[in-house]
């Protein structure tokens, strides 16, 4: 584990150095079997933009988000939870029917605090191809935190999604999915 701090640490220091955020570093985050199932959000660098196609969603990704609201019960959180995913995601995410087959489908539990900071991911899944797509899924969860309060709902203080990639490793919240 301690490579990958250093690895994540070297990663933060590039994009410093390379214009203080102003542009993308040139590759995604290191990824592989090393990669750590557990993730401290204290530890966590600012996750690096992967390359990909110029889109239109690329503009609008980069807009802040707006405050969470407050949820009703778990089930109102976890659709919320997946429209900020998706909004502080525009273009790493797929819209419209999921493909058939899908490349990977990696499965994350979230553990928040009172505040809807996020303490933990914890990796419930990795898919058995394309591993990467289980850190593409964590940076994707830390853009879009924090949730919102949790305060006012049952403890644990934990919610889980399902990432679905397709092959342009796009991927689309399992929650917003459901008909």
């Amino acid at each position: 584990m301690p490579c990958i701090d250093l690895r994540l640490g070297a990663l933060a220091c590039a994009a410093l150095l390379a214009g203080c955020g102003h542009s993308p570093l040139p590759g995604p985050p290191p990824t592989g079997p090393a990669a750590a199932p557990v993730v401290p959000h204290s530890s966590r660098p600012a996750p690096a933009q992967p390359p990909g196609p110029a889109t239109s969603t690329t503009a609008r990704a980069s807009a802040p988000l707006p405050p969470p609201q407050p949820a009703r019960d778990w089930t109102h959180f976890k659709e919320m939870a997946a429209l900020r995913l998706v909004a502080a995601n525009r273009d790493r995410v797929f819209d419209g029917p999921v493909p058939d087959p899908l490349l990977a489908i990696p499965v994350l539990e979230v553990e928040l605090n009172a505040d809807g900071q996020i303490l933990h991911v914890h990796v419930l899944r990795h898919p058995t191809q394309a591993r990467d797509t289980t850190q593409l899924a964590i940076d994707a969860m830390y853009r879009a935190g924090p949730f919102g309060s949790v305060r006012h709902l049952p403890k644990p203080w934990k919610f889980a999604e399902v990432f679905l990639f397709d092959d342009s490793r796009r991927f689309k919240p399992r929650t917003l999915d459901i008909d």
